[in-house]
């Protein structure tokens, strides 16, 4: 009797931490989705993109700078492990032994080789996925909870290793690389995206004519609409830039050269019969969010109103938008239609069995008369998707592949592209974790790729106007 009584609080416990562990399972189902038909492991994959912000974010600003000074409880849980401390303080140390004396700079050293380790695990653990999911698309929704330990445990392991040359080195190279890739791909398919925009709508259009005349004019308006709408919130935002940002000489020359790419989109768009006006008001709207983008990474304070102040409020908002905007990349950027052609339809002819009808083609065969009204076959197209969660997964690989590009320009974006700037050092703190001048010069050429690429879209065609653009 009294072992049965004392056996209720472990039976207790035990029915406790399984209703918990029951919870925390169908909480993580619900909001990573499950590994059943028709699911594709998309947001696990995303999470873990997450996770590796959020890491290089502490390695950048909390681990990196209390190794190199030796300070803070950081550094003093590595110190009591024997001779694990010194380890850890002469590989972080000694990529950034030319900024000795300044401490500042030091820390900013030692917190982008931080930044280098999450990133670099995500980078090969995406790029080896994508290899395994090419052969077994299965494995993109399945044991994701060993991936996250694997991960994870690499990520505990890698503070042990040195900045230079795997880290600081041979992976800055590969991160380089790779962030200007997901750059020019960033382009591309927006560019992409505002000419199908315009096309969809103007086939809705037609679509809607062809059932009901004049039906369409309400797609039509639509495009209109929006044409306007969009410039209206190109021009009142280079205005509030002007006001906001236009006390520095830099800030000035980014707004007026955006104006004149947008003017020069827009005036040979409508010079000619190429592209769309809508296309045009996407690509000028995106110009303007990019040149905002440009002056809010500033990092001289009489330059750029929004740096944060390097206070407690100041660094968790800084670190919290820093986060969102990041993450959201990854998933905005990793989305399945933004991968491939799926749902893509087909065409085939169709018809009756009957002698009229060539079997190969499904055309009708006028050499054979119509003797009996009742044999006139059946003729017409019908359309076909490819929807299967086979077809799905066979693709997925791609996934991967844009994930670690992703991973890469995370490094690039955290760390200004691996370069230390002493004089950004005040300003590239925790509070403001992407302000810096490399970014402002890569978001600047970002911008002007996409301008470019999209005027050679107009141009190319009356340029050479014997090939096909289409």
């Amino acid at each position: 009797m009294a072992s049965m009584i004392t056996s209720i609080p472990s039976m207790v416990a035990m029915a406790g931490t399984y209703c918990c562990t029951n919870a925390v399972g169908s909480i993580c189902n619900s909001c990573l989705g499950t590994t059943l038909e028709g699911t594709t492991g998309r947001k696990r994959s995303v999470l873990l993109l997450v996770f590796c912000i959020l890491a290089s974010l502490f390695f950048q600003y909390k681990l990196g700078p209390a190794v190199v000074s030796e300070s803070s409880w950081i550094w003093k849980m590595y110190s009591t492990i024997p001779s694990f401390g010194r380890v850890v303080n002469k590989g972080w140390k000694n990529a950034c032994l030319e900024y000795e004396g300044q401490p500042e700079v030091m820390a900013q050293c030692a917190g982008v080789g931080g930044v280098y380790r999450p990133t670099f695990l995500a980078t090969f653990f995406f790029f080896f996925h994508a290899g395994a999911t090419r052969l077994v698309p299965a494995l993109q929704k399945e044991v994701w909870p060993a991936k996250y330990t694997v991960y994870f445990f690499a990520l505990l392991l890698s503070v042990f290793f040195p900045t230079d040359p795997l880290f600081g080195g041979f992976y800055l190279f590969i991160a380089r690389c790779g962030a200007a890739l997901f750059i020019i791909l960033q382009q591309l398919i927006l560019i992409d995206v505002a000419y199908n925009w315009n096309e969809d709508w103007v086939e809705r259009a037609n679509e809607a004519d062809r059932l009901v005349y004049g039906d369409g004019v309400r797609w039509l308006q639509a495009i209109v609409a929006s044409c306007v709408s969009f410039y209206v919130v190109c021009l009142v935002a280079i205005v509030h830039l002007y006001n906001a940002f236009g006390d520095c000489a830099s800030n000035v020359w980014i707004i007026t050269l955006t104006l004149l790419g947008v003017c020069a989109m827009t005036g040979i768009q409508l010079a000619g019969s190429e592209g769309s006006l809508l296309t045009s008001s996407i690509m000028s709207l995106y110009a303007v969010y990019l040149a905002f983008m440009m002056v809010s990474k500033n990092p001289h304070g009489e330059c750029n109103p929004l740096l944060g102040e390097n206070n407690s409020w100041g660094i968790t908002i800084g670190l919290l938008l820093t986060t969102v905007s990041l993450a959201w990349t990854g998933w905005s950027w990793s989305a399945e239609d933004r991968l491939n052609l799926e749902n893509a339809q087909s065409a085939k002819a169709v018809g009756s069995h009957n002698p009229n009808v060539n079997a190969a083609d499904g055309s009708l065969n006028l050499d054979v008369p119509f003797l009996d009204p009742n044999q006139a076959p059946t003729q017409g197209i019908v359309t076909t998707t490819a929807s299967g969660s086979d077809d799905e997964l066979s693709e997925i690989w791609k996934l991967n592949i844009v994930l670690a590009l992703i991973s890469c320009w995370v490094a690039m974006t955290l760390t200004g592209w691996g370069i230390i700037d002493a004089v950004d050092a005040e300003s590239h703190n925790a509070a403001n974790p992407t302000a810096s001048r490399v970014n402002m010069a890569i978001i600047g050429i970002s911008q002007w790729m996409a301008i470019c690429l999209y005027i050679w879209t107009l141009v190319a065609p009356r340029l050479f106007p014997d090939r096909d653009f289409s």
